[in-house]
């Protein structure tokens, strides 16, 4: 069943190909820093599952391999948990199988207007986490008839999560993108960072309409399949307003050294990993060695021996990105040239 969009922005982007390096490969560093935990390579498994006794193991195989590997991840919704508590060891096995690895917790905004702000002492503490993501799904949301469907106050309610948080907040879309007006907004009130989750990747909008029953919420939820703002035009939105994850239809390194090169801080993913993460974490570990073999190799054919290096590289944009540069008043010309 497809449930993905097909357009991230990222098509519209060239990587300037150096035919003479002047580096060796082994002397590249890819490594990286979010709120001061080092990862491997900018790079982290997006919020994927949880709360079903069948996922447990799921997140055993992604938690050993984000262990071996040097990266992160974060957590599917933990409202599960919070419901019910015999679930609660489908998530806080994610610690136990990565003590050391960045590790954020997540919780919808519905689930804080329903339970109070008190709850982020909770599912921080059930898988010990290093940040909690504020998850935002309204798409989804609106498109299921039992959705919630209640929207007012949440900057409000969001900005209380920030204070009363032990851990930074971080923000995170789910499929249709942050752009920068709310980012500004976001930062006023004191989110640490954002997962922008562009359109690109999985389309909610397409899961919702295939779960559907009744034909209307089928038809409603196919005319909302490409809606979003995609995964590029995001990043550029956001990276200068807050340190910037990347998610939203990422499938390889180029495409990560892409994200990097306009500006994010860290990429992410979560569907290339599901099928992998249901055999075992040795296939979760080979998906994340791919993605970062990808990386390096952009980088040694970019000749950049760290990944700081790639945000001040000329590339080539064009298409619908273009577009989107000239919209947002930034200078085509200075972006290309390196000044991001």
């Amino acid at each position: 069943m497809d449930v993905e969009t097909k357009y991230t922005g990222l098509e519209d982007i060239t990587l300037l190909h150096k035919a003479l390096p002047e580096i060796d490969f082994d002397e590249i560093d890819t490594s990286t820093k979010i709120f001061g935990k080092k990862l491997s390579f900018p790079f982290l498994i997006a919020s994927m599952t949880g709360g079903h006794p069948e996922t447990k193991k799921i997140n055993e195989n992604l938690a050993e391999a984000v262990e071996k590997t040097k990266i992160g991840m974060g957590v599917g919704s933990q409202r599960a948990a919070i419901e019910n508590k015999s679930l609660e060891d489908t998530f806080s096995v994610v610690r136990d199988k990565a003590p050391k690895a960045f590790i954020y917790a997540n919780i919808g905004v519905p689930q804080l207007l329903q339970h109070g702000v008190e709850i982020i002492d909770k599912v921080v503490e059930l898988v010990d986490a290093d940040a909690v993501a504020v998850h935002l799904n309204f798409l989804q949301e609106i498109l299921q008839p039992e959705g919630d469907k209640k929207a007012k106050g949440c900057m409000k309610l969001i900005e209380e999560v920030c204070k009363y948080s032990k851990v930074p907040v971080i923000v995170k879309e789910t499929g249709a993108g942050i752009i920068r007006e709310i980012a500004l907004e976001l930062k006023k009130v004191g989110v640490s960072a954002l997962d922008i989750g562009g359109k690109g990747g999985t389309s909610f909008s397409k899961v919702e309409s295939y779960r559907a029953s009744e034909e209307i919420w089928k038809k409603v939820g196919a005319d909302f399949w490409d809606w979003g703002v995609p995964t590029a035009f995001c990043i550029v939105d956001c990276k200068d307003v807050l340190p910037t994850i990347a998610t939203g239809g990422l499938r390889s390194g180029v495409d990560v050294a892409k994200c990097l090169a306009i500006g994010a801080k860290v990429a992410s993913a979560a569907l290339p990993f599901l099928k992998d993460a249901m055999k075992s974490s040795e296939d979760v570990e080979k998906k994340i060695e791919y993605f970062k073999r990808g990386l390096k190799t952009c980088m040694f054919l970019m000749g950049c021996k760290k990944v700081e290096e790639l945000r001040s590289l000329k590339i080539f944009v064009s298409g619908k990105f273009r577009d989107w540069l000239e919209f947002r008043k930034i200078d085509v010309f200075k972006f290309m040239e390196g000044e991001r």
